[in-house]
């Protein structure tokens, strides 16, 4: 059953606008790049996940910070990487026996600080 909201929010009169559906048309993107998208923002929609993509917008970390930072075991912090890594999110250099991730590169930086600050904005 309808909400008022759905009334509220579909099309008065039934009709198509040409030119608008052209150009939404030719500005959609394909198939594979909508899955890619999608697959992406899955991985940023974990709790826990988010929490280590904005600490690692903020500076490098290794697991053990991370583990400290997020309130979980150092496995569990290992495996969102691992997930985070798969996505292309996140990077990491090895300084001996250390790992240190950062932020993959500036869109997902720009992603991390856009959803965090849109999140932040009243209702």
């Amino acid at each position: 059953m309808p909400t008022a909201l759905d009334r509220a929010a579909a099309c008065e009169e039934r009709g198509i606008h040409p030119e608008a559906l052209e150009t939404a048309r030719r500005a959609a993107p394909d198939e594979a790049r909508v899955a890619r998208a999608s697959s992406l923002l899955k991985a940023v929609s974990d709790p826990t996940r988010l929490r280590i993509l904005a600490a690692l917008a903020a500076t490098e970390l290794c697991v053990c910070d991370l583990a400290a930072l997020t309130g979980t075991s150092e496995s569990a912090v290992s495996h969102q990487l691992r997930l985070l890594r798969e996505e292309r999110l996140v990077a990491f250099r090895k300084e001996g026996r250390m790992a240190y991730y950062r932020l993959m590169d500036h869109h997902v930086t720009e992603l991390i600080r856009s959803a965090l600050e849109h999140a932040q904005e009243p209702g």
